[in-house]
């Protein structure tokens, strides 16, 4: 196999714990401004702010021609998920906090594994579907057993997200086959301004200077989050490197106390020792495989 072709996990798993914390700072953003600004103007402010890095990369690194050979029926497929998604995420995060709202958010990876054994043929072993139950688990302590959170809005909202976020790292494998990163990272983007911005345009609320830094701020995150995310999902099995997601959880929790006082009980730190502690556990399964397979 091309070395350009092989799965790298090491550096898929790299690259998605980056994401995860680029993408954690990004949310901090968006829940500040979710209480001043209408979902779907958040959304597109989201795209829009992260729009000019993403094209002057992509455009130096691989030219005009790489944004225009793609295949168009997908690229609008996840335009349309990231405008859901993105969307729904920042109602959300309006009306919970970070941890909890992550919490909810924990079975993308669960979803995005079922997914990858039908449409990308990847092969998931029983100890990681183990270690992936346990992350779950994980989830529900962090809930708890009534499942508080799950049935309001919010957290219906959190999960049409996870489920759009799901499909759509399902096709940045389908993708990976045929379009450049830069062309995937640029067309989500670029959609997902359009699309929201257009939505939002009967609705928009003037936007307040004192939100210059953080929509700067959420452009750069979101930017650099978009590049590695992409990329994580490139040269690594999804079911390996969607779990890592559940890192999201430390960052939401750090987040929460430092900017909005919120100290999650005993039972969320469980919760969360449980799921990270299942993630590390794919780690190491995978990198065991690697060293079996290239002694």
């Amino acid at each position: 196999m091309p070395a350009t072709s092989a799965l790298q996990p090491r550096r898929a798993a790299l690259l998605m714990l980056v994401s995860v914390a680029l993408f954690a700072l990004m949310d901090a953003g968006l829940k500040t401004l979710s209480a001043h600004y209408p979902p779907f103007q958040v959304a597109a402010m989201r795209g829009l702010s992260s729009l000019p890095l993403v094209l002057g990369w992509a455009l130096a690194s691989a030219g005009a021609g790489a944004l225009l050979r793609v295949r168009w029926p997908l690229h609008l497929v996840r335009g349309v998920l990231g405008i859901v998604m993105m969307a729904s995420f920042v109602y959300a995060l309006k009306r919970l906090p970070l941890s909890t709202a992550y919490s909810i958010f924990f079975v993308a990876p669960l979803l995005i594994t079922a997914l990858s054994v039908p449409i990308l043929g990847e092969h998931v072993g029983p100890r990681r579907w183990t270690a992936i139950a346990v992350g779950l688990l994980g989830v529900l302590v962090v809930l708890r057993p009534t499942g508080e959170g799950v049935l309001t809005l919010a957290g219906l909202a959190v999960l049409v997200a996870a489920f759009g976020y799901a499909v759509s790292a399902i096709l940045v494998r389908v993708l990976a086959r045929t379009d450049s990163t830069q062309a995937t990272t640029f067309w989500l983007l670029a959609l997902m301004a359009l699309g929201a911005g257009l939505l939002a345009w009967p609705g928009w609320v003037p936007l307040r200077g004192e939100h210059a830094a953080i929509i700067a701020g959420i452009g750069i995150a979101g930017a650099l989050g978009q590049y590695t995310i992409t990329e994580a999902f490139r040269s690594g099995e999804a079911s390996l490197v969607a779990p890592l997601e559940y890192s999201a959880l430390v960052w939401g929790v750090l987040l929460d106390l430092s900017l909005w006082g919120v100290l999650p009980d005993g039972l969320t730190w469980l919760g969360a020792a449980i799921i990270v502690g299942s993630g590390l556990y794919l780690i190491r399964r995978e990198r065991v495989h690697a060293e079996a397979e290239h002694p």
